[in-house]
């Protein structure tokens, strides 16, 4: 059982529509790491050192024990009858004994910081990203962005494109995550609404080949990171829950 005197390592972070977003600092730290390890299963520590890479391996142990704490408390069972199971695109979906759990999660990482998406119902994506200077930026843009976003960028002063850069890039994964097609998708086949390219924070999305379902997007962007959230629109006659229910061990 994971350790009951615990200290969390995870935060609410924003509510983004029916969608609750928490931070997971990723930093280093060894009793956190020890208390995370205690949250995971067989299968996923098996996993854990299949990474070859510490920070991977971090990232994923401090990740995914804070999404188990989470699921715990919202579902309001014990860490023991919680597990994942991923589809043929690889995204995870938590079982309940072993049946599909009736929420919706996504987890995404970059550097110190993790970010956690908990949904009652309706597909959903969150994709997080440290602003970094990269050599490859040219390529990457020219790999990710639609035609009048690559124009747009180049118009912007220098000071910007890295900024809006990386805000589209967040925006465009986070509606694939949610999709859940992986890299089935070119991603530089469709656009960010242009009012979200212009500023505002959260609008709606269809993809081109699925007009009949709408999307609600939103940046979550702050002076450490870009980050967005995708849900899918859903009908809802209740409250969604909280995200950070206490957890139950």
């Amino acid at each position: 059982m994971p350790d009951r005197g615990f200290e969390p390592w995870w935060r609410p972070f924003r509510r983004a529509g029916g969608a609750d977003v928490v931070h997971v600092d990723l930093t280093p730290h060894v009793a956190r790491e020890a208390a995370a390890l205690a949250w995971l299963d067989e299968e996923e520590r098996s996993r854990r050192e299949r990474f070859r890479h510490a920070g991977r391996r971090r990232q994923y142990t401090l990740c995914r024990a804070a999404l188990r704490a989470i699921l715990c408390g919202r579902l309001g069972c014990a860490n023991e009858v919680l597990s994942f199971v991923e589809s043929e695109r690889g995204k995870p979906h938590a079982l309940l004994r072993g049946t599909p759990a009736p929420v919706s999660s996504s987890v995404s990482h970059s550097g110190v910081h993790g970010l956690l998406a908990v949904a009652r119902d309706g597909r959903l994506g969150v994709d997080v990203e440290e602003r970094v200077a990269r050599k490859d930026l040219d390529a990457l843009m020219e790999a990710v962005l639609a035609p009048d976003e690559r124009a747009e960028i180049a118009a912007a002063g220098a000071g910007q494109r890295i900024r809006r850069f990386y805000g589209l890039w967040t925006i465009k994964e986070a509606l694939v995550k949610a999709l859940g097609t992986g890299l089935q998708l070119d991603i530089a086949g469709f656009a960010v609404p242009v009012a979200m390219r212009r500023g505002v924070t959260a609008g709606e999305f269809r993809f081109p080949h699925l007009p009949a379902v709408t999307w609600r997007v939103e940046s979550l962007g702050n002076e450490h990171f870009a980050a967005a959230v995708a849900h899918e629109r859903v009908p809802r006659s209740d409250p969604v829950g909280d995200a950070t229910a206490s957890v139950r061990r």
